[in-house]
């Protein structure tokens, strides 16, 4: 995977006819370990309570240990006890931002002119669908036979994406000029930085919502137990339909689906909150929460466009920054609930952290446009 950083090959050249054969069975292998690392890193969600009935701790206290997954991912299972359970989490997190950063831009290398942000979106796809399949399966088993063996469905997962991976994936040497200090040349651009904040503090609406909202609709909403496999697809089938849609605009209009995206934040976190006592407004409300995925790829082509020549650590970023919005939508919804606001809580944290993403990008346009402007 070290082909991540050259770009794709023109039509007219000898290498792109071989570039569109690989294009789908590579893109494919790359999603299939999307899909593995999104069901481990989204499965805690759909069984909190049973891991915090078993270890003895509260829910909202439970929910640390999705935190301890984004800190991972941000820094860069068979659990005895709460503790070794966070660790063991936390070092788990760890390859993801390296896997999807990179992922991102191979992806984007094989992919026709025109294509990058579809491209990503293929890839993310991966994510989305653990959160369709992969989340309500291990949710299941975690019901029926225990919590843990949920956790070793993904490591069969990760076997098959290594063995895919190695199958497909075309043999490039890196650039000659690629080297670590070029790469740690993005953390000088202010674009960068600004279009990671707009990620760790947009994105971290959806997981304050996702991260609880197993007893929020148990509780609140009064779902039936047997029907929250479902209720966790219909979120992960919004996941896909922003994935599916929202990279036809990005190839086109990139900073205004952006903008757009976080609009569209605000509003169905806010109608979350007010629908989550009934149930099918409450389940509508949640496919909708759903489609906010769409923000990873359109932040991901957004990076690739400010980073200049560090590419594989800006990618690699986008997904701390991510992660970064997973901890703390975890934890302010954590506290929102802790505080007696109430499971629809989360809703209304979640619509704050997206507006604090859209002012965050806004400070991003006008820093481009003083730049472009010479002032």
């Amino acid at each position: 995977m070290t082909s991540a950083t050259s770009q794709p090959a023109s039509p007219a050249t000898p290498a792109a006819a071989p570039q569109r054969r690989t294009y789908g069975p590579a893109v494919l292998a790359l999603a299939v370990g999307g899909f593995g690392i999104g069901t481990g890193e989204f499965a805690i969600m759909g069984l909190l309570p049973e891991v915090a009935q078993e270890l003895g701790v509260s829910i909202p206290r439970a929910g640390h240990v999705i935190s301890a997954y984004a800190l991972g991912v941000v820094v860069g299972a068979l659990a005895p006890g709460y503790a070794s359970l966070n660790l063991l989490r936390f070092a788990t997190g760890l390859p993801h931002g390296t896997y999807f950063g990179v992922a991102a831009l191979v992806a984007a290398g094989l992919a026709p002119a025109g294509r990058r942000a579809a491209a990503v979106g293929h890839v993310m796809l991966g994510l989305t669908l653990a959160v369709v399949v992969g989340v309500p399966l291990a949710a299941w088993m975690g019901q029926a036979l225990g919590w843990r063996v949920a956790f070793a469905l993904v490591g069969a997962i990760g076997v098959l994406a290594i063995a895919l991976v190695r199958r497909w994936l075309p043999r490039t040497p890196a650039p000659v000029q690629a080297s670590a200090l070029r790469e740690l040349g993005a953390l000088r651009r202010a674009q960068v930085w600004l279009t990671l904040g707009v990620g760790a503090i947009g994105f971290g609406g959806l997981f304050s919502v996702f991260s609880y909202i197993k007893p929020t609709l148990l509780e609140l909403a009064r779902l039936p137990p047997e029907a929250l496999p479902f209720a966790l697809a219909l979120l992960g089938l919004g996941m896909v339909a922003g994935n599916a849609v929202g990279p036809r605009f990005m190839d086109r209009h990139l900073l205004g689906t952006i903008a757009g995206l976080l609009v569209w934040g605000c509003a169905v976190l806010a109608l979350f909150a007010l629908t989550a006592p009934m149930l099918t407004w409450a389940l509508a409300s949640t496919f909708l929460v759903g489609t906010l995925g769409a923000l990873g790829p359109a932040l991901q082509v957004r990076l690739m466009d400010v980073a200049g020549d560090a590419q594989a650590l800006a990618a690699a970023l986008n997904h701390s920054a991510f992660n970064a919005a997973n901890a703390l939508g975890a934890w302010l919804g954590g506290m929102a609930i802790v505080w007696g606001w109430g499971w629809a809580s989360t809703g209304w944290v979640g619509a704050v952290l997206a507006l604090g993403g859209l002012a965050v990008f806004g400070l991003s346009l006008a820093h481009q446009h003083r730049t472009r402007s010479g002032r």
